[in-house]
């Protein structure tokens, strides 16, 4: 961890190199250690350090980037160079609004020292336990304990600066028996937060009770979904708020912003200052984040804006501006998504789990989705598949494990139809943020396929 006086000086001696009209240096730091087993025992323990800066050079309208994670005076120079002659290259964008100046970004708190310091031998401690009952019960456990360090910093030519140290504490696991799989999984800011026992125990009591699956035939049903389900609608809808997806008109957002579109039981929001999820105060301009009404009461709300694209349609950014290079997830850049949600959280109600069971007559039990993908933007129309747990439910009860199903469904039509929102949260990590979100009962899900396992 470099601290925030050095990271200061650091981009200062960057800003200093650059002969741009304007220039913005990012700093995305990594202290990560991750434990990783398989097979109910620790197979790998990994760490990673890295520090990369991405500097973007101004000249008029015409706008580089130059990388690099050599932090020498040379590395530095370098990347600078890199980014004037890639603006010089470049094409004049008249929709470029120019980089911000100084603004106050409020400080949040999502640093923890017992996280920044949990060593391997703690997490192997809580993996040994997973692994142990798993062995105990005749199963076998496998996944990931990760913690790290984040250092997020952001700096430009015209006196703009502002840092933030994150810390995460991550756990998922996949328990399985012969013919069957169970999955849980946790992520905060704090590693307290993540209890590794009782999460091995989820995964195994599912497993134990998903054996032995039936075939079943494909239809509509209506379906209870855990929260990891849940987790899935909520990350593909809340990604198409982005300003890009909305303005070019491929999200289900698109014209229809003031619409009663999602049952009045849905509320999505992104909110990058609530500690309950992973807080991050400003984005990668270093304007500070807004919290975003995506759907209130379960009408379609704001989209969420860099600043290029606010300039667009005469907004303010809502802080939600992607690196312009990024290399520890590649696919999440600027360039290729513009401004996207990182924090997104949907409403709680005032159900439980039990409840939403005993009130369903016939329906399905999903833990959770896995493999999908979005078919239809327009409409969020999304194909995957059912894993790790699903049961048919019988005058509200459950009742037979099913072999995994194939499904193409609208999440907005789906959520329409929602019947009942779980009064408790889970929080899951999706890089860079976490998601939150509670159980759900939707009235109808359009299972198109069956599967052996």
């Amino acid at each position: 961890m470099i601290g925030g006086t050095r990271t200061e000086m650091l981009l200062k001696r960057v800003l200093s190199l650059s002969s741009a009209d304007e220039t913005e240096v990012v700093l995305l730091g990594l202290d990560e250690q991750l434990t990783r087993f398989a097979n109910n025992g620790i197979h790998q323990h990994v760490a990673e350090t890295n520090r990369y800066v991405a500097v973007r050079a101004v000249l008029g309208h015409r706008v580089g980037v130059g990388v690099t994670n050599d932090l020498t005076d040379t590395g530095l120079e370098r990347a600078v160079q890199a980014a004037i002659a890639a603006a010089k290259l470049r094409p004049e964008d008249p929709d470029f609004p120019g980089l911000p100046g100084p603004v106050s970004v409020p400080e949040v708190m999502a640093f923890d020292e017992t996280t920044a310091k949990c060593t391997p031998i703690e997490r192997a401690r809580a993996v040994r336990m997973i692994c142990r009952r798993a062995e105990e019960a005749g199963c076998v456990a496998a996944g990931a304990f990760r913690t790290a360090v984040h250092e997020y910093a952001v700096a430009n030519s015209h006196g703009l600066f502002a840092y933030h140290p994150a810390t995460e504490a991550d756990l998922t696991t996949v328990v399985m028996t012969e013919d069957s799989s169970g999955f849980a999984a946790s992520a905060s800011w704090k590693v307290a937060d993540v209890d590794a026992v009782a999460l091995g125990q989820e995964a195994i009591n599912k497993a134990l009770r998903s054996r032995n699956p039936q075939p079943l035939e494909p239809g509509v049903y209506p379906v209870v979904l855990e929260p990891y389900a849940a987790h899935d609608l909520l990350a593909t809808l809340s990604v198409a708020a982005g300003a890009i997806y909305v303005q070019e008109g491929r999200s289900w957002m698109s014209g229809r912003q003031g619409e009663q579109l999602l049952s009045p039981l849905i509320s999505i929001w992104d909110d990058g200052l609530d500690p309950a999820g992973w807080p991050l105060p400003f984005d990668f301009e270093g304007l500070p984040r807004r919290r975003v009404e995506i759907v209130r009461g379960g009408v379609v709300g704001e989209a969420v804006y860099d600043r290029a694209r606010a300039t667009r349609e005469g907004k303010q950014s809502t802080g939600h501006a992607l690196p312009a290079a990024n290399p520890f997830s590649p696919w999440l850049t600027s360039a290729r998504l513009g401004p996207i949600p990182l924090h997104a959280f949907m409403g709680t109600g005032d159900s439980t789990l039990e409840d939403m069971i005993a009130t369903t007559e016939r329906g399905l039990y999903v833990t959770r989705f896995w493999y999908t993908r979005t078919v239809h933007p327009r409409e969020a129309v999304t194909t995957g598949m059912t894993r790790d747990g699903t049961f048919l439910i019988e005058h509200g009860e459950l009742t037979t494990p099913v072999c995994n199903l194939r499904f193409t469904q609208s999440y907005v039509e789906a959520l329409a139809g929602t019947e009942a929102v779980g009064r408790e949260a889970r929080r899951v990590w999706s890089d860079p943020g976490v998601l939150s979100a509670p159980a759900l009962r939707l009235a109808a899900f359009n299972f198109t396929g069956t599967t052996e396992f």
